[in-house]
């Protein structure tokens, strides 16, 4: 699942060995060569869920959301350095009571069909993420704005009730819809969601079901154009099928696993010598989440319990091998936000079953945890995720130690997520949240947040959390905020809605036939600048002849 406030950048790259140049001798090419800027060729990389639909507000799924990024833009964006910079806008002007944003707009926008893109399109995009009739995650930092003008085709104006600390954060993430096509549509059911017309770097070229996406680049993009021609974003559920596609040079990027990282590559010399790696930590966790509707769930003992009966060093290092951290908060560590006062649950089965006997459960002859004559079992859901399978199978064998009957269902990503998170039908799940820059996660736990398609799934509710939350997005002093998502913080680890599993890196393997990557890795990630990155012709697969 991702964040409402997230940027993504669609992986991008290319993979190559040697060139047969001849019967008698091949040449190893010298990926150390200052190749000059070319433009053209094509990028595979794999992805494991399929696009539930390219409009990203109805989306909500990292799939749809990674593809969606290189089709539309957003006002504003960061930099490198995670710093805000331009994007539609040229300039914004914030007033010095802080409530009011003007939007300057770049001269001669234009979408991909060639109508010129202006303000109104920005005025209809947040009309229709603030409609009621939306089905929507993201609508609530928008509904915050009490006034939006086009006061001319260049210009667009918001102006807030009350101080919005993360207001302009919400601008770097809106991607604008044009008003020319959608004006009739009903954003929740239309053919946009899979024949959309952006005005980014790249527009769809082709979507063939549960096999791939194709994007090309667009004549019109509003920021110039990318290097690369094609985008081919493979559907590829198995990570290990990825791992050997990449290996017979058919994909060229993919996120490798832990051991790929730790042990394979190391002994291989030959993928050394043609591919990068890059490693990352991540803006994001892996959890284990509870239906707080459905009982056992909805009583914190027994959440809290399951939050000591998990090893989570022991996943770290058997599923990680070491490539993660263990969280007490929903924020990155190292961050200002993170409550270092915090620590996870220590692996504790004894404080386990004590809760649980508070909570009613005994162990019966069998050392089942049986409550009113019902043994305590439940189904765990998850994705086609190698990462979240491991881990699964370990919460599984712990929680089997202390008499709990655990199951588990891995489930294709569309199928998993409109059928049993939107729904709601499920008792836990094994998933991950790729977070925003700014701290507010009043999508995710506010109890308002609980309609069909909203972030608050587990159906989480405290009042003093809520009031934590809508205090917090609306102060501007940062040592205060920071004082706000502690206590924050702090109540959500005592509540224990999930269980944090880890914070985990982020690895990357990058053939080293593409060329433009930024090395050290910007603040931003090794992504940020993807539209710079380039394959010489010499290099590019279509290219290639063996004789």
């Amino acid at each position: 699942m991702v964040n409402n406030k997230i940027i993504f950048f669609l992986p991008i790259i290319s993979f190559f060995l040697l060139i047969s140049c001849s019967k008698e001798s091949d040449q190893i090419i010298d990926y150390k060569d200052n190749y000059l800027t070319e433009e053209g060729g094509e990028i595979i990389n794999a992805m494991i869920g399929e696009p539930s639909n390219l409009v990203a507000m109805i989306a909500g799924d990292s799939a749809s959301s990674a593809i969606a990024a290189n089709i539309f833009n957003t006002l504003i964006k960061y930099d490198e350095n995670l710093n805000h910079a331009p994007e539609l806008a040229s300039q914004w002007i914030i007033s010095d009571d802080q409530k009011t944003i003007t939007f300057k707009l770049k001269e001669n926008l234009f979408w991909a069909d060639g109508t010129p893109l202006t303000s109104d399109d920005v005025l209809f995009t947040w009309r229709l993420v603030t409609d009621p009739n939306t089905r929507t995650p993201y609508a609530s930092d928008y509904l915050l704005v009490k006034d939006a003008q086009t006061p001319n085709k260049q210009t667009f104006t918001v102006t807030y009730e009350q101080n919005y600390a993360p207001a302009l954060d919400t601008w770097a993430s809106l991607q604008i819809l044009p008003k020319h096509v959608l004006k009739d549509e009903d954003i929740n059911n239309t053919f946009f969601s899979r024949k959309p017309t952006g005005s980014g770097y790249y527009q769809l070229d082709q979507w063939i079901n549960g096999q791939q996406v194709t994007l090309k680049r667009n004549k019109n993009s509003t920021q110039g154009q990318a290097l690369i021609e094609k985008l081919t974003s493979r559907i590829i559920p198995d990570t290990s099928s990825q791992f050997l596609e990449l290996i017979a040079d058919n994909i060229d990027l993919m996120n490798i696993n832990p051991i790929q990282y730790q042990r394979v590559f190391p002994s291989r010399e030959d993928l050394k010598q043609k591919i990068g790696l890059y490693k990352e930590l991540g803006n994001g966790y892996t959890y284990l989440g509870f239906n707080l509707k459905q009982a056992p769930f909805n009583d914190p003992k027994v959440r809290q319990a399951m939050n000591y009966a998990i090893n989570k060093e022991e996943i770290i290092k058997g599923v990680l091998l070491g490539l993660g951290e263990a969280i007490a908060s929903p924020y990155k560590p190292g961050t200002r936000w993170n409550n270092e006062s915090l620590s996870p649950y220590p692996y504790d089965p004894s404080k386990a079953l004590a809760l649980l006997k508070e909570a009613g459960y005994e162990r019966n002859p069998a050392g089942i945890l049986v409550k009113d004559g019902k043994p305590f079992e439940f189904e765990i859901l998850t994705n086609q995720n190698k990462q979240r399978e491991m881990t699964a199978v370990l919460v599984q064998r712990r929680l089997k130690e202390i008499g709990i009957d655990v199951k588990i269902r891995v489930l294709e990503w569309a199928s998993f997520i409109n059928r049993f998170i939107k729904t709601g039908d499920f008792k836990a799940v094994v998933l991950g949240w790729s977070l925003s820059l700014d701290p507010d996660q009043f999508n995710i736990w506010h109890s308002s947040q609980q309609g069909p398609g909203q972030f608050n799934f587990v159906g989480y509710e405290n009042p003093r959390v809520d009031e934590l939350l809508e205090l917090g997005r609306r102060e501007l002093d940062n040592d205060k905020r920071e004082e706000i998502y502690h206590e924050f913080s702090k109540l959500l680890l005592e509540d224990s809605p999930i269980v944090y599993l880890y914070a985990g890196y982020g690895l990357s393997a990058i053939n080293k036939r593409v060329q433009g990557i930024k090395k050290p890795a910007p603040p931003a990630g090794i992504y940020q600048n993807s539209y710079e990155w380039f394959i010489p012709q010499s290099l590019r697969r279509n290219e290639l002849a063996v004789q």
